[in-house]
């Protein structure tokens, strides 16, 4: 069980990882700091420069998942930043990842959860420190599913309004 969490945990961290330079630092042909404000900024986040930085920092807490370090701390910050994805982005798609959906979002996601309520294994930090069978187990699982969801519900919700729909125009031939 201990090299399956470790493989688990080295791959999904370090994937999210990844991820979070793209954004803080355009590695990888990502875009950086500037550009996924920008990108952010279409998606109606307030502050996008400053929420693309929370978001790469969170996916970058993918090094401290690989690490075993404060798992279910970084787990948090990991399962947070795939739910205000898939809020944002991917639920309109659907689950399929052909379709930009969010079954990618929902696997990191998963995993992350699954790694917190388990513990990080044998081959961690936390285990090392002696501080894994503290911060592990059920209830850091759940707290991590619940707080994933109450976190990225309240930035979900503090994106700028929608601009209204443009009324329809009228269909040719229609009767005033």
């Amino acid at each position: 069980m201990a090299y399956g969490i470790l493989l688990l945990r080295v791959i999904v961290g370090l994937v999210l990882f990844a991820h979070g330079a793209q954004k803080l630092f355009g590695w990888w042909g990502g875009h950086g700091i500037r550009g996924t404000g920008g990108f952010f900024a279409g998606l109606r986040f307030r502050m996008p420069t400053a929420m693309a930085m929370v978001a790469g920092v969170s996916e970058a807490s993918g090094v401290l998942f690989a690490a075993g370090l404060l798992t279910p701390f970084a787990a948090l910050l990991m399962t947070s930043t795939m739910v205000v994805a898939v809020g944002s982005v991917h639920i309109k798609n659907g689950l399929f990842l052909s379709n930009n959906g969010y079954e990618y979002n929902l696997v990191l996601w998963s995993a992350s959860i699954a790694v917190a309520a388990t513990g990080p294994g044998r081959f961690s930090l936390d285990n090392a420190f002696g501080w894994a069978d503290n911060i592990s187990g059920l209830w850091w699982g759940v707290g991590v599913l619940a707080l994933s969801f109450a976190g990225a519900g309240m930035v979900l919700a503090l994106r700028t309004p929608a601009p209204p729909a443009a009324e329809a125009a009228p269909t040719e031939g229609a009767t005033g």
